[in-house]
């Protein structure tokens, strides 16, 4: 992206608006406390259903992989196809959400997911499954998730008001945890002993549920657009070079972007080393691993549930740091010690953190961000967390290599240790009760 484009493109600067709202207001459509909880609860059941039915297909797809083929690169490239997209589309499908009705593009995600599951049972049915159907459909999926992700994030300030955003974000990113880390691979596998038919016909009905489920939203699902000649003309690249700028020029969003590309680079680099280090060093059974695993989706159900009380009892600003701490944890413990339960409670704190961050920060966006901006804006954070990732986990496996497991834990540890002083530079209190117009920030 060249300089000359970033400057092409006017960012606009968010003016905090806290008029009460009237009945003229709720007849205009914007957010009040009756359509909000009835917003939210309608969000959270579609986040609910849709990230069931990705758990399932992300567990689906793979073993339909090992039938099809024995190569693991063959499937390892069905696993990619999924989470590619991000990487790929994230930034102009952020563009899209800020150009169109956004509850229809989010009918759209879902109609490229029941078309592309619908295929996949008709290939099953005829025995013809084959690697590059499954990556097809992947990428399909993969694309879809983008689009749902992206737009359901999107809607939320313009569907409930300022002071219900915090719980349905907790809500949201509860039902994330539960439904996608743990109910949808366990279902999914249930599913699959039940037969192929049945497993990718149960997720087809389940996304076309969903879809049934946004019919209950209320309010604006148009991004509320600049009309300025500029704006108008600008092309779908000056519109990402404005999102980006916008996101540099904005010292806490950009602060807060960089310090999450950290936190789940070290994300993906335990998901990826964890596997190895418990059976080759812990010396784990697959129980005690299974054990291990759900301490870290167990963290992040407890930090959805208790955000709003720890955000009161502490202030947000110590809250978010936990998610520095926590990670911290969960790299430099297993450094230190093979203790299964040391290293578990060090996955709860990660865990845990990551929720408490995810909530936090998601609140924080959605009061800085312009709605006409909040598609890019939220294209952009999610590429730089799924985007590290992958990096993450590549990164580790070299270090691994050249230093060994347990110093390679503890160089991802030393970069978390390395985030502090920016954020407590720049997330202070001041700043975050600016945000929030609070005195507990």
């Amino acid at each position: 992206m060249s300089d000359q484009a970033l400057e092409a493109v006017p960012v606009p600067v968010p003016v905090p608006v806290r008029a009460p709202v009237t009945v003229a207001a709720e007849r205009a459509g914007q957010p009040t406390a009756r359509r909000g909880t009835r917003n939210t609860l309608v969000l959270l059941a579609f986040t609910a259903i849709t990230n069931l039915a990705d758990g399932v297909t992300k567990i689906a797809l793979p073993l339909l992989a090992t039938r099809a083929s024995g190569s693991p690169a063959q499937v390892s490239l069905v696993s990619l196809t999924l989470s590619l997209p991000w990487l790929l589309v994230a930034l102009h499908v952020g563009v899209l959400v800020d150009r169109v009705d956004r509850r229809r593009l989010l009918w759209g995600a879902n109609a490229l997911r029941l078309l592309a599951l619908g295929a996949l049972v008709q290939v099953a049915a005829a025995d013809g499954i084959t690697i590059a159907v499954l990556c097809a459909v992947g990428a399909v999926l993969g694309v879809a998730e983008v689009m749902a992700l992206t737009a359901a994030s999107a809607l939320i300030p313009a569907l409930v008001p300022a002071e219900g955003r915090e719980r349905a974000n907790a809500w949201i990113a509860g039902a994330e945890t539960v439904c996608n880390e743990f109910c949808g691979p366990f279902v999914g596998g249930l599913l699959l002993a039940a037969g192929t038919g049945v497993a990718l016909g149960v997720t087809w009905v389940s996304y076309l549920a969903a879809a049934l489920v946004l019919l209950l939203l209320a309010g604006r699902f148009r991004a509320a657009r600049d009309a300025s000649a500029a704006d108008v003309a600008a092309s779908v690249n000056q519109q990402i070079a404005g999102g980006l700028r916008y996101l540099w020029q904005h010292v806490l969003l950009r602060t807060m972007s960089l310090i999450l590309t950290v936190l789940c680079a070290c994300w993906g680099a335990w998901l990826a080393l964890m596997p190895l280090f418990a059976t080759d060093v812990m010396e784990l059974s697959p129980r005690q691993y299974g054990t291990l695993l759900s301490a870290l989706g167990v963290g992040g159900l407890v930090g959805a549930l208790a955000v709003t009380w720890v955000n009161r009892a502490l202030g947000r600003r110590w809250v978010m740091f936990a998610d520095l701490v926590g990670t911290f944890a969960m790299m430099a413990v297993p450094a230190l010690t093979t203790s299964l339960w040391a290293v578990a409670a060090a996955a709860f704190a990660g865990g845990m953190g990551g929720t408490l961050w995810t909530v936090n920060s998601r609140t924080i966006g959605q009061r800085l961000v312009p709605d006409a901006m909040l598609g890019r804006y939220s294209a952009v954070s999610r590429l730089f967390s799924w985007g590290a990732m992958p990096i993450g986990a590549g990164v580790m496996g070299l270090l691994a290599e050249w230093l060994g497991l347990r110093l390679a834990f503890m160089v991802f540890a030393a970069s978390v240790a390395l985030t502090v002083p920016p954020f407590l530079r720049v997330l202070t209190r001041p700043a975050l009760a600016e945000v929030f117009g609070e005195e507990r920030a």
